[in-house]
């Protein structure tokens, strides 16, 4: 009887010792990639285009990745450094991502004498959602009404127009700058504290030009409040089909503001893939391109990781080489 009672028990133990193998599986399989919430950093202000964006990305991401609740968080402050600081210094668990705009990302480490990441080293490129044109805008009264008489304005003898932008080394200060340098006009920068305050200046005709993201400035257009005289891009915008490119009178020109995905560098191999094939999905779905084309988001072509970085780099020595021309600096 003793007999039996202790081969009983040692088939009992021998069952929970496996079963001590085997339990966590469970858990862990439960614990698989993402098991929380994750975070979308947004290195600007909410409203603008890449919150606009950073939302709409973030809801499908979270929808393709079995409804995983994905959060953007708002950290502007000093170009959008903050922002990419908080994620280049932050945990390498993939919880925490950044969505950011080429200005901040290309240009401030030419900008600033210490922005405080590394670019290139600090990320892995996760997904490149999409182009963003800015438009060269006039207030109504101005006399130009298309961007040959605007040209030809800007370069008589004598004119000293000044164009706002959103603050001294952005993008749509340097777009200006470009523009200076390649058409042989001298327009006077004049920066404010943000997009809103310098569109609002033009709009009320204290200033007569400016340049703003596609996004940001198309309503004013559909109001008539503003007048939309060229885009910035490679091609015209689907969204203003009569408004043609700088590059169509200045040959050569493209300031494109482009969207993208980036993890920190050290985020593990699998998560990163997860991440990339969740955000590759979500870009080929039709509601996501619906709606990003309805703000003016031209979608990219399917993008390589290694594409991305490659497009990065080369921004990187080109809006390097802008800045130096054009003197722009923050400490």
């Amino acid at each position: 009887m003793e007999t039996t009672r202790h081969t009983k028990f040692r088939a009992w133990a021998l069952l929970s010792l496996a079963a001590a193998f085997v339990l966590p599986a469970g858990p862990a399989l439960a614990q698989s990639y993402p098991s929380r919430p994750v975070t979308l950093v947004v290195p600007q202000a909410a409203g603008g285009t890449n919150d606009i964006v950073g939302r709409l990305v973030g809801q499908k991401l979270g929808e393709v990745m079995n409804n995983a609740s994905v959060v953007v968080d708002n950290r502007p402050g000093a170009g959008g450094n903050i922002g990419t600081q908080l994620v280049a210094k932050g945990p390498k668990d993939g919880y925490t991502l950044l969505m950011t705009i080429s200005s901040s990302q290309a240009i401030n480490p030419a900008l600033y004498k210490n922005p405080g990441f590394d670019p290139e080293k600090d990320f892995k490129p996760v997904g490149l959602v999409g182009a963003v044109p800015n438009v060269l805008l006039v207030n109504p009264s101005f006399p130009a009404k298309n961007l040959a008489e605007f040209l030809k304005l800007a370069r008589a003898k004598g004119a000293n127009y000044q164009y706002a932008s959103a603050g001294n080394g952005t993008l749509n200060h340097l777009l200006g700058e470009m523009l200076n340098s390649m058409a042989g006009i001298s327009m006077q920068h004049v920066p404010y504290k943000g997009v809103a305050p310098a569109l609002n200046d033009v709009l009320g005709g204290q200033l007569p030009i400016v340049f703003a993201s596609l996004p940001s400035a198309l309503p004013h257009i559909k109001a008539g409040k503003l007048r939309a005289l060229a885009v910035s891009g490679e091609k015209r915008s689907p969204v203003l089909p009569d408004v043609p490119t700088i590059a169509e009178a200045v040959p050569g020109y493209n300031g494109t503001l482009w969207i993208g995905l980036f993890a920190p560098a050290g985020v593990p191999a699998d998560v990163l893939a997860t991440l990339q094939g969740a955000t590759r999905k979500a870009l080929a779905s039709k509601d996501l391109r619906d709606k990003l084309d309805q703000q003016g988001v031209e979608i990219a072509a399917p993008t390589t990781p290694e594409q991305f970085s490659a497009l990065l780099h080369d921004d990187l020595g080109k809006w390097a080489r802008i800045v130096k021309a054009s003197g722009a600096a923050v400490d």
